[in-house]
């Protein structure tokens, strides 16, 4: 049975990233892991992809080149709802100030996460998203 910090084989992932490097060693390390990730570098592809891939953890800068992830959440919960989905979302940024932690929460992301990102904790925070989100569907 998996527990919240082995639940990464078999997740769907949606990284959302303008950095190339972020996206290729984001890609490469759940890959490894078993999941199947799926990497855009901006908040329009990640609109074009979201409702055919069905992740089942977004992680996503906040600071794209097109538009923020504050607002792209919305948006990305916006079109799930349509769907019957609800997918977790983490925030994933250069930027360390407090206030973009506290928009990162108002507007719907479950944690924030600041790089350069610890990949143990990241791996661990997926699956703990990815664990709790299949058991509240359970409930």
């Amino acid at each position: 049975m998996c527990n919240e910090f082995t639940c990464i084989p078999g997740l769907r992932l949606l990284i959302i990233d303008n950095d190339a490097d972020t996206r290729e060693m984001l890609y490469i390390l759940f890959n490894l892991e078993g999941a199947e990730a799926l990497t855009v570098g901006s908040a329009r592809e990640a609109l074009e992809v979201v409702s055919d891939f069905k992740p089942d953890v977004l992680i996503c800068d906040l600071y794209l080149s097109d538009e923020m992830g504050y607002s792209l959440l919305p948006k990305i919960r916006s079109i799930e709802a349509a769907k019957g989905r609800w997918t977790p979302a983490i925030a994933l940024t250069g930027s360390t100030r407090e206030k973009d932690c506290a928009y990162a929460f108002t507007a719907g992301f479950q944690m924030y996460l600041s790089k350069p990102v610890n990949l143990d904790e990241l791996l661990n925070k997926v699956a703990r998203l990815a664990f709790d989100a299949a058991h509240k569907q359970l409930a």
